[in-house]
């Protein structure tokens, strides 16, 4: 995948063509859009507890609302539950930054990594996992375009992402990526599973939804 040389020229409108029509109050204007780095993540992070992915030099703000954290959360208890009890690795959550290749930090919502990707089998102590994530879950904001939603989707299959899914509160459906061009999704009365990822995992979507005000 292609990637923009980091410059001090971005526009507004370039931002808008590259994320679509993207709130401009998200992107961090402090370092300049196209010069900013993984240590820019960090150290705001540490010292204003406000999360950045990192795109291309420019610093995308992750925002959450009320559904979608709720729903995040759900998500990592269940699913954290399970990978627990059958052993299988990790679970992040919604700041649980992640380093897909070097320029590149982006955060799921949940994301699950196996034992064996890990060394001695040992949770990570840095800022964000250095390592390749088994599953990459995103909860929908009115906030996400379709643009960026894209850019992330590439960014996940390309770091070698086995699993990705797309959960929409407004809609009440799931969209299942297997890979980049690979996909189903998911409505009322059908249920979510881990396939090859998380075998034996499986979420109604009727219960996922059911506590949402419609």
């Amino acid at each position: 995948m292609a990637t923009i040389t980091m410059t001090a020229d971005w526009t507004a409108a370039d931002l808008v063509d590259y994320f679509g029509p993207i709130r401009l109050k998200r992107i961090r204007l402090d370092p300049t859009p196209g010069t900013a780095t993984e240590e820019d993540v960090v150290e705001i992070y540490a010292k204003e507890k406000r999360l950045y992915e990192l795109v291309d030099g420019i610093l995308v703000e992750k925002t959450v609302g009320v559904q979608e954290s709720f729903l995040a959360s759900l998500l990592g208890r269940l699913i954290g539950n399970f990978v627990e009890e059958a052993g299988l690795g990790i679970i992040l959550g919604a700041d649980g930054m992640a380093r897909l290749f070097p320029g590149r930090i982006r955060i799921p919502d949940v994301s699950f990594i196996t034992w064996e990707r890990l060394p001695d089998r040992k949770v990570p102590s840095e800022a964000f996992v250095n390592v390749g994530l088994d599953l990459a879950v995103e909860v929908l904001s009115p906030s996400n375009t379709a643009k960026e939603m894209d850019l992330k989707l590439r960014d996940y299959f390309q770091a070698g992402v086995r699993l990705v899914w797309y959960v929409d509160p407004d809609s009440r459906t799931v969209r299942v990526f297997t890979s980049l061009d690979q996909s189903v999704v998911l409505r009322k009365g059908e249920s979510l599973d881990g396939g090859e990822v998380l075998p034996g995992f499986t979420l109604a979507l009727d219960r996922l939804f059911s506590d949402l005000r419609t």
